[in-house]
């Protein structure tokens, strides 16, 4: 029987750059406006210009990357109606991990979350916010590992490679930072007590949160005129 293993292999291929690539705009390597350097990119990933071409297919499909005649690809940035209408979506994927991460988790899961939560704090404390902001993505990835759930990790990280930059890097003020922190306790509190209820109540809320301060960013950073308008 002729299982097609070369499909099976650039199958793989395809779908390693799309998680490769996803990685860079995670970490920053990769920015929104950046052209992507795509021959570049093939000599660090040891594959050819094809393989990479439908990576980036599929990430501009999800919006990620941005195609432009004759141009290669950008990574896109984030607009005002971008937040409008990710960060909902954000918000319930995150509620939805919190119930089922709460029914699936075991106990070495919940105290490895503690343990992240207790290491953000001490860069927090430390004034360390690259690493802050670093511990703050692993702690929302981490509960939606958790559930186990493939389809759901898939969508999360869909949202996330695209919202990213906003979200993580986005400016708080003293009392902003304590929240966070504040919040970030209560969570991995509720993920402790396995109050799965709770849990997705405090995420979604702590979605939204940053959605708010994300468009009074935008606001602030307009012109009078524009900021009038909006």
């Amino acid at each position: 029987m002729d299982m097609h293993p070369q499909h099976i292999v650039r199958s793989s291929l395809h779908d390693m750059l799309v998680s490769h690539l996803r990685e860079l705009i995670l970490k920053g390597e990769l920015r929104p406006g950046d052209k992507l350097p795509e021959q570049m990119l093939c000599e660090r990933f040891g594959v050819s210009r094809t393989p990479m071409r439908e990576a980036v297919k599929v990430l501009a499909a999800e919006g990620v990357l941005r195609l432009q005649l004759n141009r290669g690809a950008i990574v896109a940035e984030t607009t005002p109606q971008d937040i409008e209408e990710l960060f909902p979506i954000m918000a319930a994927l995150e509620a939805v991990a919190g119930e089922q991460a709460c029914r699936k988790a075991s106990d070495a899961q919940i105290a490895q979350l503690r343990a992240l939560h207790n290491a953000m704090v001490g860069h927090y404390e430390a004034g360390e916010e690259a690493a802050y902001l670093r511990h703050n993505r692993l702690i929302h990835e981490a509960i939606v590992e958790m559930t186990g759930n493939a389809t759901l990790a898939g969508m999360y990280q869909q949202m996330l490679t695209r919202i990213h930059c906003v979200r993580f890097t986005i400016g708080k003020t003293v009392d902003q930072w304590k929240k966070a922190i504040a919040e970030h306790e209560q969570i991995v509190t509720a993920l402790e007590q396995r109050d799965g209820a709770r849990l997705a109540e405090l995420l979604k809320a702590h979605v939204l949160e940053t959605t708010v301060r994300i468009t009074q960013d935008y606001i602030n950073r307009l012109p009078a005129a524009g900021r009038d308008a909006a």
